[in-house]
């Protein structure tokens, strides 16, 4: 039997094969592959996917998170909480701002940002004196979205922006508002895995306020102004290309059916999977994206299940061995004296596993992979 795929492009590929052949084909017939019409119809297509607001495309979705921190002017002397448990980009934007990341524990249930750990860390920066707290950025982990009305109010209560990374959350939603306009920004990512992904890399952020949304647009292209030539403010060259945006459009027209299949596949691993594996819980008025299905497993276990399952010829990734706080080069920045700990990320690290997930996997494919997890459960219990 052929190896299962962790998540199945080629599928989404074949389903949309013509459509997508076309849109390349004009693509390359018109030749502007630079700020071609299709870059802006998508911006616009997603901003009526969202429900509203501005869609300004980049070249990638760690662009889409430093563009608004280069907007308002987030720098040296700055502190910037972001939580531990996720991917490093979203650290490493806010280091290469020359502010300093404070990482902040995950809600063990969600892994999502702890509203109540947000809380304590801020404190803590105001306590210490050294820093000044400028902006939070929760991720919208394995697709749902992080507890933004709780985090918002500690956001007001300490004047602080937020900035929401849904680059694995787009498509998401909480009580109906879609994931990317939950706070004063937002930044998605287009990578070949995410839940909308392009063929290659790409970005965009979303955003309300249109004073900020044309910041943003100068900011992408050098700072440019009025010209090509005129340079009003500090910049980078990070613009969405057109064949990466007329394939975006083409995969956004099926992206709501697809998400549904999403959801019917996290549905069949929550019916199938044993009470042995704590399984992803979504709060009640929460929507998943589902870019990920984690679960849990005891630490002990989790190596030979891993080898179990490769064996079979079903992956499984670990979404994140390490919390960004115990990283090496991470772990230092905010000095010796200040409260860097987490420990539901650290717990987590140990114990977290994710299960293909995608769109295209058929019943008897996921029927296959849940009885292998809770087989290889109960022979590594003996």
């Amino acid at each position: 039997m052929d190896p299962t795929p962790f998540i199945d492009l080629k599928a989404q590929f074949l389903a949309l094969r013509p459509q997508i052949e076309k849109a390349l084909v004009n693509v390359a017939a018109a030749t502007q592959f630079i700020g071609g019409p299709e870059v802006g119809q998508l911006e616009k297509a997603l901003a009526a996917f969202v429900g509203g607001g501005e869609v300004i495309g980049c070249a990638n979705g760690t662009d889409a998170l430093t563009l608004p921190l280069l907007a308002w002017e987030v720098g040296p002397g700055d502190a910037v909480f972001c939580p531990s448990f996720t991917f490093v980009a979203t650290a490493e934007v806010v280091a290469l701002r020359g502010a300093t990341p404070i990482f902040v524990d995950v809600d063990p249930q969600t892994y999502n940002l702890s509203p109540e750990d947000l809380e304590r860390k801020i404190q803590l920066v105001f306590k210490k004196g050294r820093l000044k707290p400028k902006v939070v950025i929760p991720v919208d982990l394995f697709g749902l979205p992080a507890d933004f009305p709780a985090i918002k109010a500690i956001a007001k209560k300490f004047d602080i922006l937020v900035l929401e990374d849904a680059a694995q959350g787009f498509g998401g939603e909480i009580f109906g508002q879609k994931a990317g306009l939950l706070a004063d920004a937002g930044a998605t990512s287009f990578f070949p895995a995410k839940p909308l992904g392009c063929y290659g890399d790409g970005g965009a952020v979303l955003v309300r306020d249109p004073h900020l949304a044309e910041v943003i647009r100068s900011s992408r292209s050098h700072g440019q102004g009025s010209s090509k030539y005129e340079h009003v403010r500090l910049g980078v060259n990070s613009r969405l290309d057109t064949l990466q945006a007329a394939i975006l459009l083409e995969k956004l027209s099926v992206f709501p059916n697809e998400l549904e299949a999403r959801q019917k596949v996290a549905q069949g691993y929550n019916e199938l999977l044993s009470d042995q594996i704590i399984k992803p819980v979504v709060p009640e008025g929460y929507y998943s994206a589902w870019a990920q299905y984690t679960v849990r497993v005891p630490a002990q276990l989790r190596s030979g299940l891993i080898q179990y399952l490769k064996e079979a010829g079903v992956p499984a990734n670990i979404y994140y061995p390490l919390g960004l706080h115990q990283q090496p080069y991470y772990k230092q920045l905010a000095g010796k004296d200040f409260d860097a700990s987490c420990p539901e990320t650290e717990k987590a690290a140990l114990e977290v596993l994710s299960l293909p997930m995608h769109p295209y996997l058929s019943d008897e494919t996921l029927a296959r992979i849940s009885s292998l997890v809770n087989q290889g459960l109960e022979l590594g219990a003996k």
